[in-house]
């Protein structure tokens, strides 16, 4: 995102931040457009909707493209310089704070699901079905959730009382949470724990099918899928982190460049680790999954039946 301080500076040219925004804003309605499309295709199909892979993979496609939208807004709003009230920029900051924390979680979620799948295949039925799969999504959210509040409530440690005006001087972006010095330590603190963990789980289901790929009653297509869907997992965790703490680099990034390339830079790092990561899912799950795949690209080339919306 661009920052405060150089938006107010007119080291921008006008015509580069139209063409600047309107490249972005047609690349991430294009890609917007793809993670809707495969949102109603998991809908679309009783097999999506009763398949608990299919319902963890809407869940993180749900959470993607709303962090994918509330980036957008907060975008367009530094690049026309609007200043909003701090109960609005807050709202949108802690929002969007909120659903960029579903991701990680959904795909520990998902990698469990699938060493269950390959190493426990007899119990995966009773094990992984649609009422523990929604159990498991309502509490990752109900973490993500506590862990929103307790930002909310370290947020609240600012003397607010204290301003002449709710309207901010300054753009809305995501480092209004970090207004106070406890808000660093327990970001980075809980980020972390968040991504260590996830790490963790999504190798130690790799390691297993690995393992459970060796053995000679092991369904070789199946746990050479499996393996690949982890290694997949695996990417995403890493690019989520990435784009969790690339703030750091921005900062120091910040120090040693100038203000127009910097704000240059921020709108590379946007593209291509804000917003073309939360589309990645979408296109890979349409390209390599059979079952998605014919039924995504029927709607991508819009061929809807309304026997198919009814289904």
């Amino acid at each position: 995102m661009l920052n405060d301080s150089d938006l107010e500076t007119n080291k921008v040219p006008w015509l580069e931040r139209v063409i600047i925004a309107s490249v972005i804003t047609f690349l991430c309605c294009m890609l917007l457009l793809v993670n809707i499309l495969m949102l109603f295709t998991l809908k679309s199909k009783t097999v999506f909707r009763e398949t608990s892979r299919y319902i963890l993979l809407y869940n993180l496609l749900s959470a993607d493209t709303l962090q994918m939208t509330v980036s957008q807004i907060l975008f367009m709003l530094s690049i026309c310089r609007v200043t909003l009230l701090y109960p609005v920029c807050g709202v949108l900051v802690m929002f969007a704070y909120l659903i960029s924390e579903v991701p990680p979680l959904t795909l520990v979620v998902m990698s469990l699901e699938r060493y269950v799948a390959v190493c426990f295949p007899l119990r995966h039925s009773t094990m992984v079905n649609v009422e523990n799969t929604g159990l498991a999504i309502l509490v990752l959210w109900s973490l993500c959730l506590l862990n929103t509040l307790i930002r909310v409530v370290l947020l609240l440690q600012l003397p607010f009382e204290e301003l002449e005006s709710l309207q901010m001087k300054t753009l809305c972006n995501i480092l209004l949470l970090f207004l106070v010095p406890e808000s660093h330590i327990y970001d980075t603190v809980y980020n972390t724990v968040l991504f260590v963990f996830a790490g963790v789980a999504v190798i130690f289901s790799y390691i297993s099918v690995m393992i459970a790929a060796r053995s000679a009653s092991a369904d070789k297509a199946s746990t050479q899928k499996a393996r690949d869907t982890l290694l997949l997992h695996l990417i995403q965790l890493c690019l989520i982190l990435i784009s969790t703490v690339h703030s750091t680099l921005i900062v120091n990034i910040s120090q040693i460049v100038s203000r127009l390339v910097f704000i240059r830079i921020m709108n590379v790092f946007y593209i291509f680790i804000i917003i073309l990561p939360k589309c990645l899912s979408a296109l890979i799950y349409a390209l390599r999954d059979h079952t998605i795949r014919p039924v995504f690209f029927k709607y991508l080339f819009c061929q809807f039946k309304v026997s198919s919306l009814k289904d």
